[in-house]
């Protein structure tokens, strides 16, 4: 690999001589090794290189920025050329900024250099153990890689990060199977940081496969109704990322179209429910440590016991804004659970659904959603009835926040969010 103090030193030169008072910029290099699965049998491997030079660039209260992928000489400058040239075609803006001098730090995270041999063991197992425990789940696909991270971060204020990470990935593509009957194709996707525990244990994969399995034989549903919606931790993260777009991001606050603009440090959720942006959990993989505008990254609660603790928004929309800029930029949501078993949970409805995925379009600014219920199961008088298929769930995003019934105790993390089953009150379920 290349030495990035070289590549970054010759970006800093050609930048301040280009007359760049103010700047970012970050060396990486990613290694990538990752073989398929098709059918059953390993059929492919390969080893994917990658270089990234991404540079900001202020001039004049105005920015520009400009990325690349070669690290020759010609090919840095004409790259610290063509952010200077797009800062001063720019808008000048006074809020823009970056993060004053840090304490410079270099970050050592996951599996650095990947164990190949068990890397393959693992894979093999799993194949093994899905044959074994799930005969009527076809995979599709897995792709399985390891990720090898080398960057360097500066800025002219003198703050270095540099970090080194490792970490595996495995996703499975996979459907229910039996003779003509086939459900629609589920999509699994892991983050770990070692190969310690067989992938079967891994976040939610055996209720997914169990899930595929049930979900070949379908029962009708007809008419509308208003009941309980349950949230899997997959389908609640879908949930939480549009909740996190539409209500506390850059957008949301600066277009002013958030409508909880004015609702910081006062209630916006059910009082049990509290979510944290947690890079630094342990069961986070490989999270943020530094954020894009060049702070030290640092877990906060973004909602505490039900009351809104902070939007999401960089340095610049604070300028701009008035609120107190995101101490991570990342989405390393990390929700608390409830005293409730999903067992329980399940016994406690009347009626309602447990959505496994929600398929439909952006909900709306003000958080009202409408969309097919995915591989999904009726919920009657405390007991699954059966899957279910082309059933429409709607409701609002903000409300469902409020019409929370509980939260399971059990947690499911992936490596990128740890989270709970949720199940809320009045979401309405159409059949057909």
């Amino acid at each position: 690999m290349e030495d990035l103090r070289i590549i970054s030193d010759k970006t800093r030169d050609a930048l301040l001589n280009g007359g760049a008072k103010m700047a970012q910029y970050t060396v990486s290099q990613t290694e990538t090794l990752e073989f398929n699965v098709s059918s059953g049998e390993f059929s492919l491997l390969r080893t994917l290189y990658d270089n990234s030079l991404s540079i900001v660039a202020y001039v004049d209260n105005r920015m520009g920025h400009a990325s690349g992928n070669k690290f020759d000489d010609a090919s840095i400058a004409a790259k610290v050329a063509d952010c200077l040239a797009s800062a001063k075609s720019g808008t000048e803006d006074s809020a823009y900024a970056i993060a004053p001098k840090q304490e410079n730090a270099c970050f050592h995270d996951g599996a650095y250099e990947p164990d190949t041999d068990r890397l393959f063991a693992r894979t093999r197992e799993f194949m093994d153990d899905i044959a074994r425990n799930y005969p009527k789940v076809l995979v599709a696909e897995m792709m399985v890689s390891h990720v090898k991270r080398h960057s360097l971060y500066r800025n002219t204020n003198g703050t270095e990060y540099e970090t080194k990470k490792g970490y595996y990935e495995i996703g499975v593509q996979f459907a229910g199977h039996d003779e003509d009957a086939t459900t629609s194709f589920c999509f699994e996707e892991i983050t770990v940081g070692d190969l310690d525990t067989p992938f079967l244990e891994l976040g939610n994969l055996k209720k997914a496969f169990a899930d595929a399995e049930a979900q070949l034989t379908t029962i009708p549903l007809t008419g509308k109704f208003e009941g309980t919606l349950i949230l899997t931790p997959g389908s609640l993260s879908s949930f939480l990322y549009s909740i996190a777009e539409l209500f506390v991001s850059d957008t949301a606050v600066l277009e002013k179209t958030s409508p909880w603009l004015d609702k910081l440090h006062e209630k916006v959720a059910d009082p049990r429910i509290s979510i944290s942006i947690d890079p630094f959990h342990p069961r986070i993989v490989c999270g943020e440590r530094y954020t894009d505008d060049g702070f030290a990254s640092e877990s906060f609660d973004l909602i505490k016991d039900g009351t809104l603790e902070a939007f999401l928004i960089s340095l610049y929309v604070a300028n701009k804004s008035g609120f107190p800029r995101a101490k991570a930029t990342d989405l390393s949501l990390v929700m608390a659970g409830g005293d409730t078993s999903y067992e329980d949970m399940i016994k406690n409805t009347d009626r309602g659904i447990i959505l496994g995925r929600f398929s439909g379009g952006n909900p709306s600014v003000n958080g009202d959603f409408s969309g097919v219920a995915k591989n999904s199961f009726l919920v009657e008088n405390g007991k699954v009835a059966g899957c279910v298929n082309e059933v429409m769930v709607s409701g609002n995003l903000a409300d469902l926040l409020n019409n929370l019934i509980t939260l399971s105790k059990e947690t499911v993390a992936n490596g990128s969010c740890v989270l709970p089953y949720a199940a809320f009150d009045h979401v309405t379920i159409s059949g057909k």
